[in-house]
């Protein structure tokens, strides 16, 4: 069995929900306290084992690599200017992440994010593979993606990351159907996107982490139509459980920070602030003082 060690960022969205900021900014950009979303999920991706990334970006969409990519001419600005913490930080990331190469496919138009990650099977070959969406983030002792790895060891096929969500917000997910087969493991049979009120058939909502094998790549190939229709990827694995073809679930151990609109973006953005070592302590009690 082969380890995985590559994974897929899908950014090459238009992010209407974050207009207009996202007009200017690509939404992987957008800051979670004091990094970027983008951050975040690398960062998941490194302590997770992944070795390479490649991401699925928008003709010219180039901003997000300068993140990852070294700034000389910053750097001596920051010396000249014996600005030493903001520098040693600078280099921190820089070197952090240096652990990890990365390399962009582009998706010409938008057209779903089963078109997006179908970009990138050159840079998949013949190994299993991550797929991370930037837009949800996970707290967890253990690494959300390092779960699913754990669960891929023992059944080598493709892995969806699950959580329970209540029954009034399901209509928001795609939510899957599902034999039991132990604690937290489940055997997929079918994939609902955004359920009626009342009409889910599970209360396991899918977010943004998945382990795909290359056969998903032969199966989405053998059908041009699941490029050009808007297709999810979870909408796929779906299709292809209901003919049969082994596709997994894990109920992740965690907390889902979701960042997918505005609203969520702000209701995580406060549960990180508010629990940060540094800012924390402050910004609580200036609320305090603002009687909030």
């Amino acid at each position: 069995m082969k380890e995985i060690k590559k994974a897929i960022f899908p950014i090459a969205g238009l992010a209407t929900r974050f207009l207009p900021f996202s007009k200017a900014v690509s939404k992987e950009l957008i800051p979670l306290v004091d990094k970027p979303l983008i951050h975040y999920n690398v960062e998941e991706a490194l302590l997770s084992g992944i070795k390479q990334i490649e991401f699925v970006a928008r003709p010219k969409q180039k901003d997000f690599l300068n993140y990852f990519n070294r700034d000389i001419e910053l750097e001596k600005f920051l010396e000249e200017k014996h600005k030493k913490d903001e520098l040693r930080y600078l280099k921190e990331v820089e070197d952090y992440f240096r652990a990890i190469s990365f390399s962009v496919s582009t998706q010409k138009k938008a057209s779903g994010d089963t078109n997006a990650i179908f970009q990138s099977r050159k840079f998949v070959g013949k190994d299993p593979c991550g797929v991370f969406f930037c837009d949800d983030i996970v707290r967890s002792e253990e690494p959300c993606f390092s779960q699913l790895v754990q669960v891929f060891k023992t059944c080598n096929r493709p892995v969806l990351a699950l959580m329970q969500m209540p029954d009034n917000r399901l209509s928001s997910y795609g939510v899957v159907s599902v034999e039991k087969i132990a604690n937290s493991f489940y055997k997929i049979k079918k994939v609902v996107q955004k359920p009626k009120q009342g009409e889910a058939p599970s209360n396991l909502a899918i977010l943004g982490r998945m382990i795909l094998t290359p056969d998903v790549f032969d199966f989405i190939a053998s059908d041009k139509k699941l490029m050009d229709n808007d297709y999810s990827i979870t909408q796929v694995l779906g299709k292809m459980a209901e003919e049969g073809k082994p596709v997994y679930g894990y109920e992740i151990k965690g907390e889902w920070l979701e960042c997918g609109n505005k609203k969520l973006w702000l209701e995580s953005f406060m549960t990180l602030l508010l629990d940060d070592p540094e800012f924390g302590s402050e910004i609580r009690k200036k609320l305090r003082e603002m009687k909030i």
